[in-house]
């Protein structure tokens, strides 16, 4: 994938960079694959607010993508790369054999014309779904399965990619995107390469309206607020909250920098071998 500069005529172009859409082949979605995708706005079904700064955005349709990659030993075609607005990464039409369309997402590199197929004992080439104790050592992978047959759920998003370490004692030792090694079962399976669309992160939009477009709502800081709706409000002038030095917190009191909000006696702490950032685990 490719950036898209522009020039610097005014302010909003001056550091603006947005997707070519170079890779995309396909710009309509097959209608049999997409269902209406209905808005929130961050309220829940009493109607009451409770997620901030959501809203309006333009209307999208959920692409129905076959994380579990669910027929096996059915050899596929890629017909097309197409956007989807509901993720950061791109994805794949294929057809297979039998005639039945699906969406995956689509792995960097994967070209229009392509094979990808999905089983038990399946070669291990980009785009193909495999079990874990079938995929040699060091490959990187995404969509990775955490409980046999309940579909991919780890390196979904654009750019991820995970890498198979090391498999014993019926478990695969998988280096997590954010430096995490796990424990996953080698009957979960996952997909050969890494997602495309890699230079997501480096996109930017440029101006609020764009962020608008994708229905976000504008996030004001609690610095800037009245005491009585924040509790880093007030002060005379710029302050820290109230005149004092007053650590982050979110607008109901709770540590926002350096509190761990994770539970301590979480089941699936045995299955982490080695914490992100290079924490042994205790």
């Amino acid at each position: 994938m490719a950036l898209k500069n522009y020039r610097p005529l005014t302010p909003i172009q001056r550091f603006k960079q947005t997707p070519a859409f170079d890779e995309i082949t396909k710009w309509r979605p097959t209608r049999a694959l997409i269902e209406p995708k209905k808005k929130s706005g961050g309220r829940n079904n009493y109607g009451r607010l409770t997620s901030r700064h959501i809203g309006g955005g333009h209307k999208q349709n959920y692409r129905k993508v076959d994380f579990k990659r669910r027929k096996h030993g059915v050899s596929a075609e890629v017909m097309g790369i197409e956007y989807d607005p509901n993720r950061s990464a791109r994805i794949a039409l294929i057809k297979y054999t039998d005639g039945e369309l699906s969406y995956i997402l689509a792995p960097n590199g994967l070209q229009v014309g392509s094979k990808v197929v999905a089983g038990n004992d399946v070669p291990p080439d980009l785009g193909n779904s495999l079990p874990l104790r079938a995929i040699p050592l060091g490959t990187n992978i995404h969509n990775i399965e955490l409980s046999p047959g309940r579909g991919g759920q780890v390196a979904r998003s654009a750019g991820q990619q995970a890498i198979l370490n090391n498999l014993e004692g019926g478990y695969a030792l998988v280096k997590m995107p954010s430096g995490e090694i796990r424990r996953i079962h080698e009957n979960c399976f996952a997909t050969i390469g890494q997602v495309g669309n890699v230079d997501h992160m480096n996109v930017a939009s440029g101006k609020a309206g764009r962020t608008r477009w994708r229905g976000r709502r504008p996030h004001v800081r609690g610095m800037v607020m009245n005491p009585i709706d924040h509790p880093m409000g007030g002060g005379q002038g710029k302050s820290k909250g109230g005149g004092g030095r007053h650590h982050p917190v979110s607008p109901w009191g709770q540590l926002a920098k350096g509190f761990k909000t994770r539970s301590k006696r979480k089941p699936s702490d045995r299955f982490i071998l080695e914490r992100k950032r290079g924490k042994k685990k205790i």
